[in-house]
């Protein structure tokens, strides 16, 4: 059931349905898609999304679909049906158009395979194409959808006696056009003119009655007259005759086809409406394409979870203003299934309440919606919102009145099955009695097990959502230092309507805004603090998070720019040691090369004192240049080992920042200790039991520890949260001993465990296991098969083993006995 009846109006769905309209070229595709609304039913719902997101697919990623536009049949189809009638030549030409489209479509999809489309391939398989029926067209008609001459043999006569005849006239009426030339009957400058279907010479007025023949027609002045030479008059009648028969013979032609096909004229309609169906299917796959619309995942839980969802009609309009929209995450399930949303004017409660009514609606009539492919969407069997202004001055409704007829049709029909929209919830009266009634009726829907996005400014309201099981508070998100909203929406706490700060911004008096303080009380005034503090903290931080991320990138840039470099001088390296030895190569055959000359030298000059002397010196100078060379080769490999170690000493740093623990967030500017009230969650200084403030006189406090109540100093106290509270008077579990026989679990422990296949939480549950009972019985060393795969749970195993003091070392097993697959673990002695 949707409600009210203009619902589609109320979301924008009307506007979208009349977009998608535009892009069907078929007047059966537009009345198809009219025809699909909303639906409960699973099967229907899974089949409309798998056509249109096949089709997307389709039109996105294959070339060759046919993409011209389509023809509708049912009219032909209708006519053909009837006794005695038949189709004209452009009906004939439509019908050949529409099959020919039909069949290309068809041959197209099932040509893909079995698996690739299989919503369109299994209504393909039910289409007939008729090429029996095209065929019989082209034997009639030509490709510009004229009949051929040679349809039968008695259009094929007619047809060339026209054109005898009409070659005949011709050459007459030029013979006697120019004949009236030479005697000035007709202007020189005079040609044949066509009047009523018949060829006819231009004549002046004063000439008409020297031409002999007929006259068709004047011109408007009166000053000339169209005369048809009495000469061709009878070729003229003759024509005239032929082409009344060349009308009866194609009318022949045409009654004869209409005939043949007349038994095929459910399945020629049949094809028409499966043309009918891909033309709207197409449509609806345009439009998502054009929007970024997917198909979401069909819950099998009731979870409704929408990431980056986008109201498609506001994400158009922004597009053509140049701005992005804010997309919408929010997520109901049995567990919580009320969303309770608060915040600023303006922040865009209204449009997170229309984007989820929209996806919803989209998501049941079989439009693929705009979201992220992860989205989740249950089906519901009813749909209903109240937003707006509904007052009616012919029902005497008033704004109030008919929000409250709204919420009885919504206790109405309310179920687990339901989904109820609701924009200013209590509002439009008295707020103390409006937010009671409202609190009632939401109590009430929890209990209908209804799901719900609910919009509201009442405090009660948001207290409720906060202490409920099954309602969660969301808030829109607003910055506080800029005052404007972010069109954000956060779950888990309500949200301010920051009245104070707009009020401000827009220039209102500050007296009027002090006075509006003071009136509204302290009360009120804390809690709206509170929530902007919060808003302020929560923007401070995700400011700090997306500096830490930017941050963050950059120093893994740098670390990356650091490996390179790394790279590049291990290379340089590489480089310098194979020159260096290359050339120490050329150096010692230079220097054996340099001793033979020497000694050559040596020889010849029968060691003659200052020959052998120079011999030494050069001998000499040789070797200093090898050691300076030496020195060189060295100092180079020393200053490359040095720019090694630096940069290592970097990537070492890096990791071992990665390694420590994340330092504890300090207090923000704006925390300041909680105000101990009556129902604070207190401590006295230097002791650990929490306790509850029952009364407070004056500086003294009445506290209740368990059972003893206490008079304090209010200075002694100190507030602590409802989780602090929670954890330190939880009831402790009594631990029991278990005796353990450890002979009987020496007999049955077994050394070794497989853990192939199993989840990684699964094998280091059985990992400990076995850890623990070698450690009792007292084994040296444990297998563990894990296999080899990616090697994460072999991480994981290992990351475990080197957490447990008593694990000596854990390596892989020998290559010949499973390498890698097997780790060996072996346990310290002492």
């Amino acid at each position: 059931m949707i409600y009210p009846a203009n619902f589609e109006q109320k979301i924008g769905f009307d506007r979208l349905r009349e977009q998608v309209a535009a892009r069907c070229t078929m007047r059966g595709a537009r009345e198809l898609l009219a025809a699909q609304t909303f639906c409960p039913h699973r099967p229907e719902v899974e089949r409309r999304l798998g056509l249109a997101d096949e089709m997307r697919r389709i039109l996105g990623m294959e070339q060759g679909f046919p993409d011209d536009d389509f023809v509708d049949l049912d009219g032909i189809a209708a006519k053909i049906r009837i006794e005695g009638t038949f189709l004209d030549v452009e009906e004939v030409v439509a019908l050949r158009r529409a099959l020919a489209a039909a069949g290309a479509v068809a041959l197209f999809i099932l040509g893909r395979g079995e698996g690739l489309y299989p919503f369109l391939r299994e209504r393909s398989l039910r289409v007939e194409a008729l090429p029996e029926i095209v065929r019989a067209i082209d034997a009639i008609l030509d490709r510009f959808g004229q009949v051929r001459d040679d349809a039968s043999p008695e259009l094929l006569r007619v047809r060339r006696a026209i054109r005898e005849r009409e070659g005949q006239a011709a050459k007459r009426l030029q013979q006697v056009l120019a004949r009236a030339k030479g005697a000035g009957v007709v202007d020189a400058v005079a040609v044949i003119s066509i009047r009523d279907g018949r060829a006819v010479i231009p004549v002046a007025a004063a000439n008409k009655r020297k031409l002999q023949g007929f006259i068709h027609d004047e011109s408007a002045t009166g000053k000339t007259f169209y005369v048809e030479p009495v000469e061709v008059v009878e070729i003229n009648n003759e024509l005239k005759e032929l082409e009344y028969a060349e009308r009866r013979e194609v009318v022949r032609i045409l009654t004869a086809f209409t005939d043949r096909v007349r038994p095929d004229a459910e399945r020629i309609a049949g094809a028409g409406d499966y043309l009918a169906e891909i033309d709207m299917i197409r449509a609806k796959a345009r439009w998502a394409g054009d929007n970024g619309c997917v198909k979401p995942i069909l819950s099998t839980d009731d979870r409704l979870v929408l990431r980056r969802a986008r109201h498609p009609l506001l994400a158009q309009t922004l597009r053509a203003q140049g701005r992005e929209i804010v997309p919408l995450d929010l997520e109901l399930d049995r567990k919580r299934r009320i969303l309770v949303i608060s915040g600023p004017n303006a922040g865009g409660k209204s449009v997170c309440l229309k984007t989820t009514g929209i996806v919803q609606y989209m998501f049941q009539c079989g439009f693929l919606v705009p979201a992220s492919e992860n989205s989740e969407l249950p089906l519901f069997e009813g749909l209903f919102i109240d937003i707006g202004d509904e007052q009616s001055i012919d029902d005497d409704l008033s704004t109030y009145s008919s929000h409250l007829r709204n919420m009885k049709e919504l206790l109405t029909m309310a179920s687990g099955r339901t989904l109820a929209l609701i924009d200013e919830f209590g509002s439009g009266t008295e707020p103390t009695i409006g937010g009671a009634i409202a609190e009632a009726i939401l109590e009430r829907l929890l209990e209908k097990g209804c799901y719900g996005v609910i919009t509201t400014h009442y405090a009660n309201i948001k207290y409720f959502a906060s202490g409920t099981e099954g309602i969660a508070n969301g808030a829109m998100l607003f910055d506080v230092q800029q005052i404007k909203p972010l069109f954000r929406l956060e779950t888990g706490k309500p949200g301010s309507s920051f009245a104070i700060e707009i009020a401000r911004k827009i220039g209102l008096p500050e007296q009027i805004i002090r006075s509006a303080g003071e009136k509204a009380g302290s009360d009120h005034v804390n809690i709206e603090k509170q929530l902007r503090e919060i808003a302020r903290d929560r923007r401070y931080w995700e400011q700090k998070r997306d500096r830490i991320r930017l941050t963050d990138r950059k120093v893994e840039e740098l670390e990356r720019s650091y490996a390179e470099q790394l790279a590049r001088i291990r290379a340089e390296r590489t480089e310098i040691i194979r020159a260096a030895r290359q050339e120490a190569q050329e150096l010692v055959a230079e220097a054996n090369r340099q001793i033979e000359n020497t000694i050559r030298t040596i020889r010849e000059a029968q060691a003659e004192r200052d020959l052998t002397r120079m011999a030494r010196q050069e001998l000499d100078d040789f070797r200093q240049a090898v050691e300076q060379a030496d020195d060189r080769a060295d100092e180079r490999a020393e200053r490359v080992a040095r720019e090694m170690e630096r940069v290592e000493r970097r990537l070492q740093r890096r990791a071992e920042k990665k390694k420590e623990p994340a330092a504890e967030p300090a207090a923000t500017p704006a925390e300041q200790p909680r105000q101990i009230v009556v129902g604070s969650k207190v401590r006295i200084a230097g002791q650990e039991v929490p306790g509850v403030v029952q009364s407070i006189k004056g500086r003294r406090a009445q506290v209740a520890f368990g059972q003893i109540l206490t008079t304090v100093d209010l200075a002694l106290l100190t507030a602590v949260s409802n989780n602090e509270y929670r954890e330190a008077t939880r009831p402790q579990t009594a631990r029991t001993v278990v005796a353990v026989d450890i002979s009987e679990r020496r007999l049955r422990f077994r050394d070794h465990i497989d853990v192939r296949g199993m989840r990684a939480s699964e094998a280091l549950e059985a990992v400990q296991d076995l850890v623990d009972d070698a450690l009792m019985v007292g084994v040296g060393s444990v297998t563990i098969l894990h296999g080899k795969g990616t090697g994460a749970l072999k991480e994981e195993i290992r990351r475990y083993l080197r957490s447990v003091p008593e694990v000596a070392s854990a390596a892989d097993e020998h290559a010949d006995r499973g390498g890698a697959g097997i780790t060996i673990v072996t346990f310290k002695t002492d």
